[in-house]
């Protein structure tokens, strides 16, 4: 019986060796295998983020920027934009969150139907003449980048409820405050869009800073999603 048994497996070997060790050695020389990366992203049309049945859009908004303006989410009707919750002293994060932000300001930024709001969490120091040296530091040159500031508890709102990105006060961080280094692309009509994963399923927001073993940076990303809504209009 254990001799039948082993001739019955070597014959299940040899049927698979000659029916499927062909097929896959000619997949690998043709590189046409599935990624393992789980997490790759679609670089398909944009989607919308849906919530509730809904879809998800900037929440209002009314904030002053670094020239003592008010600005609203209005201002922003008909442009493509990114906004950013950031914070000017910020020793971490924030300061590679910007210089991402000026890659992408250099491409779109002379154009009068792109914008950026970047909203700080931190409005007792960032006042708009405080907010005016830190973008001269920048050499922001586009009208429509607006760095924005107001009360505190209306932005703490707006960041953890209005567009589900974290921000916070911490002592015991470097800087004082916490959140979240994403960007959320908004098109001409105030809906939140982006790609989606390979689940298919949005990604929801482009994090801002770069990060080791990916295929591919946020930043990345956006400078060739923004086009498709920027082509939408």
């Amino acid at each position: 019986m254990r001799k039948n048994a082993y001739i019955g497996i070597s014959f299940i070997l040899l049927v698979f060796g000659i029916l499927f060790v062909p097929k896959i050695v000619n997949r690998i020389q043709q590189q046409d295998w599935v990624s393992a990366n789980r997490l790759s992203v679609s670089q398909e049309e944009l989607v919308y983020v849906n919530l509730n049945g809904e879809n998800k859009k900037v929440p209002d908004f009314v904030l002053t920027n670094q020239d003592s303006l008010l600005i609203s989410n209005e201002d922003y009707f008909g442009k493509v934009y990114l906004v950013e919750f950031f914070f000017t002293s910020c020793p971490t994060i924030c300061p590679r969150m910007n210089v991402n932000m000026k890659k992408i300001e250099a491409v779109f930024g002379h154009r009068d139907d792109f914008g950026i709001a970047s909203i700080t969490i931190d409005p007792k120091t960032d006042t708009p003449t405080q907010l005016k040296t830190y973008a001269e530091a920048y050499e922001v040159f586009s009208p429509n980048w607006h760095f924005l500031t107001g009360e505190q508890s209306y932005i703490y709102d707006l960041a953890n409820r209005g567009f589900n990105i974290f921000a916070g006060i911490n002592p015991d961080v470097a800087g004082g405050f916490e959140h979240q280094g994403y960007f959320a692309l908004v098109d001409q009509e105030g809906f939140i869009r982006s790609r989606t994963d390979s689940a298919g399923n949005p990604i929801v927001y482009y994090l801002g800073i770069d990060e080791e073993g990916v295929d591919q940076q946020g930043t990345e990303m956006l400078l060739e999603d923004i086009p498709k809504l920027l082509e939408n209009e």
